[in-house]
């Protein structure tokens, strides 16, 4: 029976260290798990033996080659960070920091799509073809999680506002932890 796209691709690791992806009973690399990522799918990577979830450890070693191939992504002080909180107090702050950064990168990028796409520049022949193309683009940038797609923004300037003060809210935080940071560290 075949898996749904909500539920995470099961791959399981065998003894020989090849990866089966149990959806399509054939052998999968590394990159083939990364391209299901990239199209916004979970994907759990288990020992066969003894079952243990080596979801962690696959996804670090795709970053680590992407990284290692000159794509880098993570600039160098932030992986120095992250070696220095995993022998820190902070260590229980970065995790929670890292997603909130995230989810707060996607939430930009979703209000951005929508404010262009509300714009003057939706006036422009062939812009649909472009919404389309970009949509495609930042679904894979985000792993589909993007949220709000192409519609318009139903507010006015009282929207504009309330971004402009969730904005500054969220320059306080981000610089009240800093200032944690920097004291811990």
């Amino acid at each position: 029976m075949a898996e749904t796209a909500s539920q995470p691709l099961l791959i399981k690791r065998y003894a020989s260290r090849r990866l089966y992806n149990t959806e399509t009973s054939d052998y999968v690399t590394l990159e083939d798990i990364a391209q299901f990522i990239r199209s916004g799918r979970e994907v759990q990577i288990v020992d066969l033996k003894s079952g243990d979830d080596l979801t962690r450890q696959y996804l670090l070693q795709i970053i680590a080659e992407h990284e290692s191939r000159g794509e880098n992504v993570l600039p160098l002080n932030v992986l120095t960070d992250l070696v220095r909180s995993y022998t820190t107090e902070v260590q229980s702050v970065v995790p929670q920091f890292l997603a909130q950064s995230f989810d707060m990168l996607r939430q930009g990028q979703a209000k951005m799509i929508e404010n262009i796409s509300s714009g003057p520049m939706a006036k422009i022949p062939g812009w649909e073809a472009m919404q389309a193309q970009q949509a495609a683009f930042l679904k894979a940038m985000t792993g589909g999680t993007l949220a709000g797609g192409w519609k318009a923004p139903e507010g006015g300037a009282e929207d504009e506002a309330g971004d402009k003060d969730d904005l500054d809210e969220i320059k306080r935080q981000l610089a009240e932890l800093q200032k944690k940071l920097s004291k811990l560290g």
